[in-house]
Formats: C-alpha cells, sequence, structure tokens
C-alpha cells in the first residue's frame, strides 16, 4: 500500500444534502480514515488518509457529489501522513 494524505476543499452547493454522509460512507467503503466538516463559509472540507488508489477514488466521488449536490469545485492539497486517524469521522464545526 502506498500511503497517502490529502485535505480537499468541496465547494458548491453541498450542506443540507447529506454531504458528511455520503463522504463517511464512501470512505468507509474505501477504508479511509480522517474526518470530514462543514466549514463557516458554506464548503465541506475532507481530510483522508489511506492507499493512495483509494484517495484518488475518493477525490472522483467528490467531485461527483451525492444526488441534490452541485460540486463547483474540489481543491486538493497534499498533506504529511500522520497516521492519527482510526476511523473516518463526521466533525461538527
Amino acid at each position: 500500500m502506498v500511503k497517502k494524505a490529502v485535505r480537499a476543499i468541496v465547494q458548491g452547493t453541498i450542506q443540507g444534502v447529506f454531504f458528511r454522509s455520503f463522504c463517511k460512507q464512501n470512505a468507509d467503503f474505501l477504508k479511509l480514515k480522517g474526518h470530514v466538516r462543514n466549514m463557516t463559509n458554506g464548503n465541506v472540507e475532507v481530510f483522508l488518509e489511506g492507499d493512495h488508489t483509494a484517495i484518488e477514488r475518493m477525490i472522483q466521488i467528490l467531485k461527483k457529489g451525492p444526488e441534490h449536490s452541485q460540486i463547483k469545485n474540489v481543491v486538493v492539497e497534499e498533506k504529511k501522513w500522520t497516521g492519527d486517524s482510526d476511523s473516518f469521522k463526521i466533525l461538527r464545526f
């Protein structure tokens, strides 16, 4: 497994459409660790750690989004692998 960590900021109509639950369901399926949280500016932050291939797949899933979402942009930045996360969590602000 090639380990990778990224922070993705998802922009668009994504709050109020179960976006965080959508992220958790897909991250759990792909065996990724990290978190998702709403930001005060209306964007959603997704932090992912796991296998490189699974993260690339998750980024494609984020770009599509759940039903009723309108994804305008996904800004992805590489982060340093920490291994601190033991699961994928939905955070409240």
